[in-house]
């Protein structure tokens, strides 16, 4: 299959602008380009922006997504630094992970203390607020 930009923008959750940004600093390969010259996006390059949003989303810095997309264009050469570039990656968000933990238990803690407490005032209502 074969999406315009605007459908790879919607598909992608990106906007436009940040596709071509993406492909101005060189984080996706110029797509093919239709008969009009307009931007041609691929299933593989709708898979490619995928994954660097979800790199994005674990907090890479830019500079290292763009390191990771040279070494990913120059093949299996580059497999043992991209290897490392995601283990580094994976070090951080589990360690974001960790500290998000430990706020969690924080406020459950405080959540279950003051169920304690709405428990023994008589007439005493809990609010709820629906997420």
């Amino acid at each position: 299959m074969s999406y315009s930009i605007a459908e790879a923008a919607r598909r992608s959750g990106l906007s436009i602008d940040t596709l071509r940004y993406y492909e101005r600093i060189k984080l996706v390969a110029p797509p093919a380009r239709d008969a009009a010259g307009r931007r041609v996006y691929s299933d593989d390059d709708l898979a490619w922006l995928e994954f660097l949003t979800k790199l994005r989303t674990t907090g890479m810095p830019i500079r290292m997504m763009r390191e990771y997309a040279q070494l990913r264009q120059a093949g299996d050469a580059g497999v043992a630094r991209r290897r490392a570039i995601l283990v580094e990656q994976r070090h951080s968000v589990a360690g974001r992970i960790a500290e998000l933990q430990a706020c969690l238990d924080v406020l459950d803690y405080k959540i279950d203390n003051y169920d304690r407490i709405c428990a023994r005032i008589p007439g005493a209502v809990r609010e709820e607020i629906s997420a």
